[in-house]
Protein backbone atom coordinates (compact mmCIF):
# COMPACT_ATOMS: atom_id res chain seq x y z
CA UNK A 1 0.00 0.00 0.00
CA UNK A 2 1.10 3.11 -0.73
CA UNK A 3 1.42 6.13 1.60
CA UNK A 4 0.30 9.90 0.48
CA UNK A 5 -0.35 13.03 1.76
CA UNK A 6 -2.79 15.88 1.64
CA UNK A 7 -2.90 19.92 2.16
CA UNK A 8 -5.90 21.21 3.51
CA UNK A 9 -5.06 24.58 3.20
CA UNK A 10 -7.82 27.09 5.37
CA UNK A 11 -7.86 30.90 5.68
CA UNK A 12 -9.93 32.44 8.22
CA UNK A 13 -12.94 31.89 6.61
CA UNK A 14 -12.28 29.43 3.42
CA UNK A 15 -11.16 26.22 2.77
CA UNK A 16 -9.33 24.98 -0.31
CA UNK A 17 -9.98 22.45 -2.79
CA UNK A 18 -9.06 21.13 -6.40
CA UNK A 19 -11.57 19.67 -9.09
CA UNK A 20 -8.45 16.83 -10.39
CA UNK A 21 -8.77 16.40 -13.79
CA UNK A 22 -11.36 13.70 -15.51
CA UNK A 23 -8.27 12.35 -17.26
CA UNK A 24 -5.99 10.94 -14.07
CA UNK A 25 -5.93 7.42 -13.22
CA UNK A 26 -6.79 8.11 -9.70
CA UNK A 27 -9.89 9.00 -8.59
CA UNK A 28 -10.83 11.15 -11.76
CA UNK A 29 -13.28 14.47 -12.01
CA UNK A 30 -13.09 14.35 -8.02
CA UNK A 31 -13.25 17.38 -5.84
CA UNK A 32 -10.23 16.66 -3.61
CA UNK A 33 -7.68 18.91 -1.44
CA UNK A 34 -4.01 18.86 -3.27
CA UNK A 35 -1.20 16.15 -2.60
CA UNK A 36 -0.35 12.95 -3.66
CA UNK A 37 2.14 10.00 -3.13
CA UNK A 38 5.09 9.61 -1.29
CA UNK A 39 8.68 9.16 -2.95
CA UNK A 40 11.17 6.95 -2.12
CA UNK A 41 13.25 10.02 -3.24
CA UNK A 42 11.53 12.72 -0.60
CA UNK A 43 14.17 12.96 2.14
CA UNK A 44 14.93 11.82 5.59
CA UNK A 45 16.22 14.93 7.42
CA UNK A 46 14.56 16.29 10.26
CA UNK A 47 12.22 19.85 9.88
CA UNK A 48 13.40 22.14 12.66
CA UNK A 49 10.87 24.11 14.75
CA UNK A 50 7.76 23.91 16.69
CA UNK A 51 5.58 24.38 14.12
CA UNK A 52 6.01 20.93 12.48
CA UNK A 53 3.39 18.32 13.74
CA UNK A 54 5.00 15.94 15.92
CA UNK A 55 5.40 12.20 15.49
CA UNK A 56 4.87 12.36 11.93
CA UNK A 57 8.04 10.49 9.92
CA UNK A 58 10.25 13.41 7.99
CA UNK A 59 9.74 11.76 4.56
CA UNK A 60 6.07 12.52 4.81
CA UNK A 61 6.67 16.07 5.72
CA UNK A 62 8.98 16.47 2.99
CA UNK A 63 6.42 14.69 0.30
CA UNK A 64 3.75 17.21 1.69
CA UNK A 65 6.58 20.38 0.92
CA UNK A 66 7.38 18.92 -2.41
CA UNK A 67 3.51 18.06 -3.53
CA UNK A 68 2.29 21.26 -2.96
CA UNK A 69 5.33 22.95 -4.69
CA UNK A 70 4.65 20.79 -7.53
CA UNK A 71 1.03 21.31 -7.66
CA UNK A 72 0.43 24.66 -6.31
CA UNK A 73 4.25 26.14 -6.95
CA UNK A 74 3.62 26.98 -3.37
CA UNK A 75 7.20 27.24 -1.04
CA UNK A 76 6.10 25.84 2.22
CA UNK A 77 9.33 26.34 3.91
CA UNK A 78 9.36 30.33 2.67
CA UNK A 79 5.50 30.94 3.70
CA UNK A 80 6.09 29.89 7.04
CA UNK A 81 9.69 31.84 7.04
CA UNK A 82 7.51 34.73 5.83
CA UNK A 83 4.27 34.39 8.54
CA UNK A 84 2.05 33.41 5.73
CA UNK A 85 1.47 29.90 7.60
CA UNK A 86 0.09 30.32 10.68
CA UNK A 87 0.56 26.48 11.87
CA UNK A 88 0.38 22.79 10.51
CA UNK A 89 -1.89 20.08 12.19
CA UNK A 90 -2.22 16.59 11.66
CA UNK A 91 -5.71 16.13 11.25
CA UNK A 92 -6.29 12.58 10.50
CA UNK A 93 -5.02 9.35 8.26
CA UNK A 94 -7.33 7.63 5.58
CA UNK A 95 -6.74 4.49 4.14
CA UNK A 96 -8.49 3.31 1.14
CA UNK A 97 -10.57 0.43 1.88
CA UNK A 98 -9.21 -3.04 0.06
CA UNK A 99 -12.82 -2.79 -2.20
CA UNK A 100 -10.98 0.13 -4.12
CA UNK A 101 -8.07 -1.07 -6.58
CA UNK A 102 -6.16 2.20 -5.80
CA UNK A 103 -4.87 2.45 -2.41
CA UNK A 104 -3.35 4.48 -0.32
CA UNK A 105 -2.94 5.58 3.21
CA UNK A 106 -3.36 9.28 3.08
CA UNK A 107 -2.12 11.47 5.70
CA UNK A 108 -4.11 15.03 5.89
CA UNK A 109 -2.35 18.11 7.43
CA UNK A 110 -4.59 21.21 8.15
CA UNK A 111 -2.13 24.18 6.86
CA UNK A 112 -3.84 27.46 8.38
CA UNK A 113 -3.08 30.80 6.42
CA UNK A 114 -3.40 34.22 7.12
CA UNK A 115 -5.84 34.84 4.10
CA UNK A 116 -6.10 33.61 1.20
CA UNK A 117 -3.48 32.51 -1.22
CA UNK A 118 -3.34 32.86 -5.25
CA UNK A 119 -2.08 29.23 -6.19
CA UNK A 120 -0.72 28.06 -9.46
CA UNK A 121 -2.64 25.22 -9.99
CA UNK A 122 -0.79 22.74 -12.04
CA UNK A 123 -3.29 21.88 -14.76
CA UNK A 124 -1.97 18.41 -15.85
CA UNK A 125 -3.13 17.40 -12.25
CA UNK A 126 -6.61 19.54 -11.68
CA UNK A 127 -8.59 21.56 -14.00
CA UNK A 128 -8.85 24.50 -11.03
CA UNK A 129 -8.86 25.18 -7.43
CA UNK A 130 -10.97 27.64 -5.34
CA UNK A 131 -11.06 29.21 -1.73
CA UNK A 132 -14.51 28.85 -0.46
CA UNK A 133 -16.55 28.65 2.60
CA UNK A 134 -16.83 24.79 3.65
CA UNK A 135 -20.75 25.17 3.89
CA UNK A 136 -21.02 26.40 0.06
CA UNK A 137 -18.55 23.15 -0.95
CA UNK A 138 -20.82 20.84 0.84
CA UNK A 139 -24.17 22.78 -0.35
CA UNK A 140 -22.38 21.44 -3.94
CA UNK A 141 -21.97 18.24 -2.61
CA UNK A 142 -25.38 17.95 -1.12
CA UNK A 143 -27.08 19.63 -4.42
CA UNK A 144 -24.98 16.54 -6.50
CA UNK A 145 -23.08 18.21 -8.70
CA UNK A 146 -19.81 17.10 -7.38
CA UNK A 147 -18.01 14.07 -7.07
CA UNK A 148 -15.59 13.20 -3.62
CA UNK A 149 -14.40 10.57 -1.62
CA UNK A 150 -15.99 9.80 2.05
CA UNK A 151 -12.68 11.80 3.76
CA UNK A 152 -13.09 14.51 1.58
CA UNK A 153 -16.94 14.84 2.70
CA UNK A 154 -16.12 14.57 6.33
CA UNK A 155 -13.70 17.10 6.59
CA UNK A 156 -16.17 19.47 4.56
CA UNK A 157 -18.89 18.77 7.28
CA UNK A 158 -16.46 19.04 10.07
CA UNK A 159 -15.17 22.34 9.23
CA UNK A 160 -19.02 23.36 7.94
CA UNK A 161 -19.21 23.24 11.97
CA UNK A 162 -15.72 24.25 12.99
CA UNK A 163 -13.52 25.82 11.00
CA UNK A 164 -10.54 25.95 13.63
CA UNK A 165 -10.96 22.77 14.36
CA UNK A 166 -6.84 21.12 14.17
CA UNK A 167 -7.50 17.52 16.06
CA UNK A 168 -7.39 14.45 14.06
CA UNK A 169 -10.92 13.06 12.21
CA UNK A 170 -12.29 9.80 12.03
CA UNK A 171 -12.00 9.18 8.28
CA UNK A 172 -12.52 5.14 8.40
CA UNK A 173 -15.08 4.30 6.17
CA UNK A 174 -17.88 3.05 8.82
CA UNK A 175 -18.62 -0.79 7.94
CA UNK A 176 -17.46 -4.01 9.57
CA UNK A 177 -16.88 -6.46 6.88
CA UNK A 178 -17.59 -9.29 9.23
CA UNK A 179 -21.87 -8.40 8.94
CA UNK A 180 -21.80 -6.05 5.90
CA UNK A 181 -21.31 -5.04 2.76
CA UNK A 182 -19.16 -1.09 2.03
CA UNK A 183 -21.46 1.42 1.09
CA UNK A 184 -19.72 4.54 -0.40
CA UNK A 185 -21.78 7.55 -1.37
CA UNK A 186 -19.20 9.57 -3.67
CA UNK A 187 -22.23 11.47 -5.64
CA UNK A 188 -25.01 12.94 -2.78
CA UNK A 189 -28.36 10.55 -3.11
CA UNK A 190 -26.46 7.81 -5.17
CA UNK A 191 -25.98 5.36 -2.56
CA UNK A 192 -23.30 2.18 -3.71
CA UNK A 193 -22.67 -0.67 -2.55
CA UNK A 194 -19.84 -3.12 -3.56
CA UNK A 195 -20.93 -6.72 -2.30
CA UNK A 196 -18.66 -9.59 -3.94
CA UNK A 197 -19.96 -11.47 -6.80
CA UNK A 198 -19.89 -13.82 -9.56
CA UNK A 199 -18.96 -11.38 -11.87
CA UNK A 200 -16.17 -11.56 -14.69
CA UNK A 201 -12.52 -10.95 -13.58
CA UNK A 202 -10.63 -9.19 -12.45
CA UNK A 203 -13.37 -7.70 -10.98
CA UNK A 204 -14.75 -9.57 -7.79
CA UNK A 205 -18.04 -6.83 -7.27
CA UNK A 206 -20.62 -5.64 -9.22
CA UNK A 207 -21.78 -2.36 -7.79
CA UNK A 208 -25.48 -2.02 -6.65
CA UNK A 209 -26.97 1.20 -5.84
CA UNK A 210 -30.41 2.45 -3.83
CA UNK A 211 -31.42 6.11 -5.65
CA UNK A 212 -34.57 7.96 -5.10
CA UNK A 213 -35.73 10.30 -2.66
CA UNK A 214 -38.05 8.26 -1.12
CA UNK A 215 -40.70 11.01 -0.36
CA UNK A 216 -43.58 9.73 -2.02
CA UNK A 217 -44.91 7.47 -5.16
CA UNK A 218 -43.00 9.54 -7.65
CA UNK A 219 -39.52 8.95 -5.86
CA UNK A 220 -39.53 5.65 -4.90
CA UNK A 221 -36.00 4.19 -3.61
CA UNK A 222 -34.97 1.45 -6.49
CA UNK A 223 -32.53 -0.90 -5.57
CA UNK A 224 -30.45 -1.45 -8.58
CA UNK A 225 -28.51 -4.94 -9.63
CA UNK A 226 -28.53 -6.81 -6.29
CA UNK A 227 -26.09 -9.78 -7.01
CA UNK A 228 -24.45 -11.03 -3.91
CA UNK A 229 -22.26 -14.12 -4.97
CA UNK A 230 -23.45 -15.88 -1.97
CA UNK A 231 -26.01 -16.67 0.80
CA UNK A 232 -23.20 -14.97 3.34
CA UNK A 233 -22.88 -12.38 1.28
CA UNK A 234 -26.37 -12.00 0.76
CA UNK A 235 -27.10 -11.46 4.51
CA UNK A 236 -24.11 -9.27 4.93
CA UNK A 237 -25.57 -7.39 1.14
CA UNK A 238 -29.15 -7.14 3.47
CA UNK A 239 -27.77 -5.95 6.46
CA UNK A 240 -26.66 -3.07 4.96
CA UNK A 241 -29.16 -2.15 2.23
CA UNK A 242 -31.78 -1.86 5.31
CA UNK A 243 -30.08 0.87 6.53
CA UNK A 244 -31.17 3.03 3.77
CA UNK A 245 -34.25 0.85 2.70
CA UNK A 246 -35.88 0.59 -0.83
CA UNK A 247 -39.48 0.03 -2.65
CA UNK A 248 -38.48 -1.53 -6.04
CA UNK A 249 -35.85 -3.31 -7.92
CA UNK A 250 -34.53 -2.29 -10.84
CA UNK A 251 -32.25 -4.44 -13.40
CA UNK A 252 -30.11 -3.15 -16.02
CA UNK A 253 -29.80 -5.89 -17.66
CA UNK A 254 -29.92 -10.04 -17.90
CA UNK A 255 -26.22 -11.55 -17.30
CA UNK A 256 -26.47 -13.14 -14.10
CA UNK A 257 -23.66 -10.75 -11.97
CA UNK A 258 -26.71 -8.11 -12.34
CA UNK A 259 -29.43 -9.88 -10.87
CA UNK A 260 -28.30 -13.15 -8.75
CA UNK A 261 -30.92 -12.93 -6.02
CA UNK A 262 -33.50 -10.53 -7.35
CA UNK A 263 -36.12 -12.66 -7.08
CA UNK A 264 -34.97 -14.03 -3.49
CA UNK A 265 -35.05 -10.89 -2.51
CA UNK A 266 -38.42 -9.11 -4.03
CA UNK A 267 -40.47 -11.76 -2.88
CA UNK A 268 -38.95 -11.25 0.90
CA UNK A 269 -39.34 -7.50 0.76
CA UNK A 270 -42.59 -7.57 -1.36
CA UNK A 271 -41.02 -5.17 -3.33
CA UNK A 272 -41.81 -5.43 -7.54
CA UNK A 273 -38.81 -5.69 -10.27
CA UNK A 274 -38.47 -3.06 -13.22
CA UNK A 275 -36.14 -4.23 -15.86
CA UNK A 276 -36.60 -3.88 -20.12
CA UNK A 277 -38.94 -6.93 -21.74
CA UNK A 278 -35.86 -7.99 -23.35
CA UNK A 279 -34.05 -8.77 -20.03
CA UNK A 280 -37.31 -10.63 -18.67
CA UNK A 281 -37.28 -12.58 -21.72
CA UNK A 282 -33.30 -13.82 -21.43
CA UNK A 283 -33.73 -14.68 -17.76
CA UNK A 284 -36.93 -16.22 -18.11
CA UNK A 285 -40.29 -16.03 -17.11
CA UNK A 286 -39.69 -18.79 -14.91
CA UNK A 287 -37.37 -17.04 -12.23
CA UNK A 288 -40.13 -14.08 -11.76
CA UNK A 289 -42.89 -16.09 -10.41
CA UNK A 290 -45.23 -14.38 -8.08
CA UNK A 291 -43.14 -11.03 -8.78
CA UNK A 292 -44.73 -7.58 -9.75
CA UNK A 293 -42.93 -6.73 -12.74
CA UNK A 294 -42.50 -3.06 -14.81
CA UNK A 295 -41.16 -2.82 -18.26
CA UNK A 296 -39.21 0.05 -18.58
CA UNK A 297 -37.83 1.82 -21.84
CA UNK A 298 -36.48 5.01 -23.23
CA UNK A 299 -37.81 7.74 -21.46
CA UNK A 300 -39.53 6.23 -18.96
CA UNK A 301 -38.97 8.35 -15.34
CA UNK A 302 -38.40 5.71 -12.61
CA UNK A 303 -38.20 8.16 -9.51
CA UNK A 304 -36.32 11.31 -8.68
CA UNK A 305 -33.31 12.34 -6.88
CA UNK A 306 -32.51 15.31 -5.15
CA UNK A 307 -35.79 16.13 -7.14
CA UNK A 308 -34.37 15.56 -10.32
CA UNK A 309 -36.37 13.35 -12.49
CA UNK A 310 -34.41 9.81 -13.38
CA UNK A 311 -34.95 8.44 -16.56
CA UNK A 312 -34.05 5.24 -18.72
CA UNK A 313 -31.98 5.41 -21.19
CA UNK A 314 -31.55 2.09 -23.78
CA UNK A 315 -27.80 1.67 -23.84
CA UNK A 316 -27.23 -1.95 -26.38
CA UNK A 317 -24.35 -3.08 -27.30
CA UNK A 318 -22.87 -5.44 -24.57
CA UNK A 319 -26.71 -6.06 -24.41
CA UNK A 320 -29.40 -5.90 -26.30
CA UNK A 321 -31.60 -5.32 -23.74
CA UNK A 322 -29.35 -2.96 -21.08
CA UNK A 323 -30.61 0.00 -19.63
CA UNK A 324 -29.17 3.26 -18.11
CA UNK A 325 -30.43 5.70 -15.70
CA UNK A 326 -29.80 9.82 -15.50
CA UNK A 327 -31.24 12.53 -13.81
CA UNK A 328 -32.33 15.33 -16.25
CA UNK A 329 -29.43 17.48 -15.41
CA UNK A 330 -27.18 15.19 -16.19
CA UNK A 331 -24.83 15.70 -12.71
CA UNK A 332 -24.54 11.50 -13.27
CA UNK A 333 -25.00 8.63 -15.97
CA UNK A 334 -25.51 5.13 -14.18
CA UNK A 335 -24.11 3.11 -17.19
CA UNK A 336 -24.19 -0.32 -16.21
CA UNK A 337 -21.73 -2.56 -18.26
CA UNK A 338 -21.38 0.13 -21.12
CA UNK A 339 -17.69 0.78 -19.25
CA UNK A 340 -15.85 -0.81 -16.13
CA UNK A 341 -12.91 1.13 -13.78
CA UNK A 342 -12.34 -2.58 -13.41
CA UNK A 343 -11.72 -4.87 -16.33
CA UNK A 344 -12.75 -4.69 -19.68
CA UNK A 345 -16.40 -4.59 -21.36
CA UNK A 346 -16.91 -8.10 -22.56
CA UNK A 347 -18.71 -7.64 -26.56
CA UNK A 348 -20.33 -11.16 -27.45
CA UNK A 349 -23.19 -12.99 -29.41
CA UNK A 350 -26.31 -13.10 -29.43
CA UNK A 351 -26.71 -10.16 -26.65
CA UNK A 352 -24.29 -8.26 -28.04
CA UNK A 353 -23.47 -6.25 -31.00
CA UNK A 354 -20.55 -4.42 -31.72
CA UNK A 355 -22.46 -1.91 -34.10
CA UNK A 356 -24.83 -1.30 -31.63
CA UNK A 357 -22.07 -1.04 -29.14
CA UNK A 358 -19.97 1.92 -31.01
CA UNK A 359 -23.47 3.89 -31.91
CA UNK A 360 -24.35 4.07 -28.15
CA UNK A 361 -20.64 4.93 -26.71
CA UNK A 362 -20.91 7.99 -29.64
CA UNK A 363 -24.84 8.52 -27.87
CA UNK A 364 -23.47 8.94 -24.46
CA UNK A 365 -20.09 11.13 -25.29
CA UNK A 366 -22.90 13.56 -27.16
CA UNK A 367 -25.02 14.04 -23.92
CA UNK A 368 -21.82 14.49 -22.15
CA UNK A 369 -22.77 13.98 -18.58
CA UNK A 370 -20.77 14.98 -15.62
CA UNK A 371 -19.82 11.79 -14.00
CA UNK A 372 -20.01 8.30 -15.06
CA UNK A 373 -21.00 5.26 -12.98
CA UNK A 374 -20.14 2.06 -13.81
CA UNK A 375 -21.14 -1.67 -12.79
CA UNK A 376 -17.62 -2.63 -11.53
CA UNK A 377 -15.07 -0.18 -10.26
CA UNK A 378 -15.21 3.17 -9.13
CA UNK A 379 -17.46 6.70 -10.46
CA UNK A 380 -15.29 8.61 -12.80
CA UNK A 381 -15.98 12.13 -13.60
CA UNK A 382 -16.32 13.13 -17.13
CA UNK A 383 -16.56 11.12 -20.89
CA UNK A 384 -12.96 10.79 -20.83
CA UNK A 385 -13.47 7.07 -20.14
CA UNK A 386 -16.07 6.65 -22.78
CA UNK A 387 -13.65 8.63 -25.28
CA UNK A 388 -10.62 6.41 -24.46
CA UNK A 389 -12.78 3.15 -24.60
CA UNK A 390 -14.50 4.37 -28.32
CA UNK A 391 -10.88 5.31 -29.76
CA UNK A 392 -9.31 1.78 -27.95
CA UNK A 393 -12.26 -0.19 -29.11
CA UNK A 394 -11.81 1.70 -32.94
CA UNK A 395 -8.23 0.81 -32.83
CA UNK A 396 -8.70 -2.71 -32.25
CA UNK A 397 -11.26 -2.73 -34.90
CA UNK A 398 -8.13 -1.55 -37.67
CA UNK A 399 -5.93 -3.96 -36.37
CA UNK A 400 -8.59 -6.50 -36.94
CA UNK A 401 -9.47 -4.78 -40.23
CA UNK A 402 -6.01 -5.21 -41.75
CA UNK A 403 -5.10 -8.86 -40.46
CA UNK A 404 -8.50 -10.10 -42.30
CA UNK A 405 -7.77 -8.12 -45.50
CA UNK A 406 -3.87 -10.35 -45.03
CA UNK A 407 -5.86 -13.31 -45.00
CA UNK A 408 -5.42 -14.08 -41.39
CA UNK A 409 -7.78 -16.22 -39.38
CA UNK A 410 -9.42 -15.53 -35.89
CA UNK A 411 -6.44 -18.10 -34.34
CA UNK A 412 -3.79 -16.21 -36.09
CA UNK A 413 -5.29 -12.66 -34.84
CA UNK A 414 -5.43 -13.43 -31.39
CA UNK A 415 -1.83 -14.41 -31.63
CA UNK A 416 -0.82 -11.39 -33.07
CA UNK A 417 -3.26 -8.79 -31.17
CA UNK A 418 -3.21 -10.58 -27.68
CA UNK A 419 -0.11 -12.30 -27.82
CA UNK A 420 0.92 -13.90 -24.31
CA UNK A 421 -3.22 -13.55 -23.35
CA UNK A 422 -4.25 -16.22 -20.53
CA UNK A 423 -5.77 -19.29 -22.43
CA UNK A 424 -8.90 -19.06 -19.80
CA UNK A 425 -9.32 -15.58 -21.87
CA UNK A 426 -9.15 -17.20 -25.00
CA UNK A 427 -12.52 -17.72 -25.66
CA UNK A 428 -13.68 -14.01 -24.87
CA UNK A 429 -10.91 -12.51 -27.20
CA UNK A 430 -12.38 -15.04 -29.93
CA UNK A 431 -15.74 -13.53 -29.57
CA UNK A 432 -14.66 -10.21 -29.70
CA UNK A 433 -12.62 -10.40 -32.75
CA UNK A 434 -16.08 -12.32 -34.20
CA UNK A 435 -18.11 -9.00 -32.77
CA UNK A 436 -16.16 -6.67 -34.64
CA UNK A 437 -15.70 -8.70 -38.03
CA UNK A 438 -19.55 -8.71 -38.34
CA UNK A 439 -19.44 -5.06 -37.59
CA UNK A 440 -17.09 -4.70 -40.72
CA UNK A 441 -19.34 -6.88 -42.55
CA UNK A 442 -22.56 -4.98 -41.85
CA UNK A 443 -20.37 -1.87 -42.44
CA UNK A 444 -19.34 -3.47 -46.44
CA UNK A 445 -15.81 -2.94 -45.22
CA UNK A 446 -14.94 -6.54 -45.27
Amino acid sequence: MRESVSAVFVSPRSVYFIKRQNYLPVFPGYYATPGGKVDKSDSSEVLTGDIWPAGISPQILHALIREIKEELDFDLIEAIEKNIVLSIDDIGLAITPEFNPYRFKNYYFKISLSSEFNFVVDNNEAEFGEWNTPQALLQKFLEGSILAVPPAITLLKTFSQNLFHNTPINMTLPYDPEIEVPMIESINGVRQFLPLSNTFPPANRTNSFIIGDGEDVNSPKLLIDPSPKDELELEKFLKSVDKIGFDKIFLTHHHPDHYQYANVIAKKYKVGIELSRDTYERIGASYFEGIDLIFRAEGDVVTKSIGQNIRVYEVPGHDEGQLALAPENLNWFLAGDLIQTVGTVVIQAPEGDMGKYFRTLERIIKLNPKNLIPSHGIIVGGIHKLEETLKHRQLREDQIFNLSVAGKNISEMISTIYAGLDVKLIPYAKRTIEAHIKKLKEEKKL
